[in-house]
């Protein structure tokens, strides 16, 4: 059994709003010797526990994915992405590769941002990626699969998204009015959900939606 003291994490998507905040506090955390993240570009946040590599999704190296903890912070937008084949590309196939090898790498433990509405039946196919990647994730044997959907994020994110720009005006403004599990909620918030309850000891599957992990 891996001691806290010897253990590994590997973040993917360690650029985005989430992952950068979920980086940073594995780092300081203290509980993992060691903080992968695969990047396609410089990550600006340097720490001597943090192992920056550079990774191609497409085209993966199998060895990079050694870790005994992954936490996924992937995910895009069908307008960025710019086709359904895409999104699907960046949401539901690039993290089912990073878990399979993973897996067979030793990792015991997965954890996904997916989003409120995942459902494999949804009539939105956003919302259908997203239940799907969680249905299938469930059946690659990890001992622990955490899975987290927020609902509307908050915070500053590296590239702009108009929608959700005037989204978070206007959830601001409604949140005092909106039952927990709908109201947004901040990126950073999120990541620490996903620091804290990775330390847990968890087993089997978990689902946190945005009232449980405004605990955080």
């Amino acid at each position: 059994m891996t001691s806290s003291s010897s253990k590994t994490a590997l973040v993917i998507g360690a650029t985005g709003l989430i992952g950068t905040h979920l980086t940073q506090q594995l780092c300081q955390s203290g509980y993992y010797e060691r903080v992968k993240i695969l990047v396609r570009k410089p990550f600006s946040f340097q720490h001597p526990r943090l192992q920056e590599i550079q990774f191609d999704f497409d085209h993966p190296n199998g060895l990079l994915t050694q870790a005994d903890d992954i936490f996924c912070c992937l995910g895009t937008t069908m307008k960025q992405a710019g086709s359904k084949e895409a999104f699907r590309r960046v949401d539901y196939d690039y993290p089912m590769t990073i878990a399979r090898l993973g897996r067979e790498q030793g990792a015991r433990q997965f954890s996904i941002v997916t989003a409120m509405g995942a459902d494999v039946s949804s009539l939105f196919f956003y919302n259908r990626v997203k239940g799907e990647v969680e249905r299938d994730l469930a059946k690659l044997g990890y001992p622990t699969l955490l899975i987290y959907r927020p609902s509307l994020l908050l915070g500053d994110r590296t590239e702009a998204r108009l929608g959700e720009k005037i989204g978070e005006g206007v959830m601001r403004t409604l949140n005092p009015l909106i039952p927990s599990k709908y109201k947004a909620i901040a990126g950073e918030k999120v990541a620490r959900a996903m620091c804290s309850t990775a330390q847990n000891g968890l087993t089997g599957l978990h689902v946190f939606d945005s009232a449980a992990m405004q605990a955080y």
